[in-house]
């Protein structure tokens, strides 16, 4: 609906009035709202709202988008959280902002370290690098997830971590203190929240449980380099759900009905995709 970029305004930006809208529809709801703006693909937006305990985050979530899908409606427009909507174009991620506090306290910071990141922060990061490739047919549950995550869209396919590397799966934002926290930007908003919260954090947990280590932060653009010393999320649904299949700690999480309800229904996912023939196959190959 627009040809705006990254923080464009009106009349560029032919959302403005609607993403005001859900801002105002939200907080009437109670959500406490941190930004909004356009994003830098073609009608893309950004709005993000404050942080809370786990299952009140995964409900806000499930609000948010109904919120959206609704106000937009009333503006005769039509708002997804499809991964990869349009080729070529940046995909709609959920970037998942995560924080642990001990009695009151941030247990991820440390004053002491140099970059004011604790041993458990790094530990709980490791838990989740250690089972990124599990936990993505959670965090990145349908066909279409795997047409964002690949290089050169500001989607993350490298399983590392860093501080302001946007190619790496996890990022450290500049905070200290009470707000010292890592972004984990690989999940995409077609993903269950409930699941995917309760995914990342057992993951997370078993890293400190198990003392993991998180490794060195990643300073290379790993969209630019040719490594193979970096591993890589999964490319397909497919992969993705032999990864969850293989992963016990991930599996644990789900608990043995869900899992193996979530897997089945995944794995006709893949086949009914697979049976199809898209335009593009038949524009490429018809002639041959």
């Amino acid at each position: 609906n627009d040809r705006a970029g990254y923080f464009d305004a009106s009349p560029k930006d032919k959302g403005d009035q609607v993403r005001r809208d859900i801002v105002r529809t939200l907080k009437k709801f109670g959500f406490e709202m941190e930004a909004s703006h356009h994003e830098v693909a073609q009608g893309q937006h950004e709005i993000n709202f404050r942080f809370d305990s786990v299952i009140k985050a995964a409900d806000n979530i499930q609000t948010f988008k109904n919120v959206v899908k609704d106000v937009a409606t009333s503006h005769d427009y039509h708002a997804t959280f499809m991964p990869k909507p349009i080729a070529g174009e940046n995909g709609s991620g959920m970037h998942c902002h995560l924080s642990l506090f001990t009695e009151g306290e941030s247990a991820f910071y440390d004053e002491n370290d140099p970059e004011g990141i604790s041993k458990t922060m790094k530990q709980f990061m490791a838990g989740i690098l250690s089972h990124a490739n599990g936990l993505a047919a959670i965090t990145n549950p349908n066909v279409n997830s795997y047409k964002r995550l690949v290089p050169g869209y500001e989607a993350p396919v490298s399983v590392a971590w860093s501080h302001s590397n946007r190619s790496c799966m996890i990022r450290v934002p500049t905070t200290r203190g009470m707000g010292t926290r890592f972004e984990i930007r690989n999940p995409d908003p077609t993903a269950n929240p409930y699941l995917t919260l309760a995914a990342v954090i057992h993951a997370g947990l078993e890293g400190i449980r198990h003392d993991l280590d998180a490794g060195a932060p990643e300073t290379r653009n790993l969209y630019e380099v040719d490594t193979d010393d970096v591993p890589t999320l999964p490319t397909n649904l497919k992969e993705a759900i032999k990864s969850l299949r293989e992963d016990k700690v991930v599996m644990e999480a789900l608990g043995d009905h869900t899992s193996k309800v979530y897997i089945e229904e995944k794995q006709k996912e893949w086949i009914e995709y697979s049976l199809n023939v898209s335009q593009w196959e038949v524009d490429r190959y018809m002639n041959k």
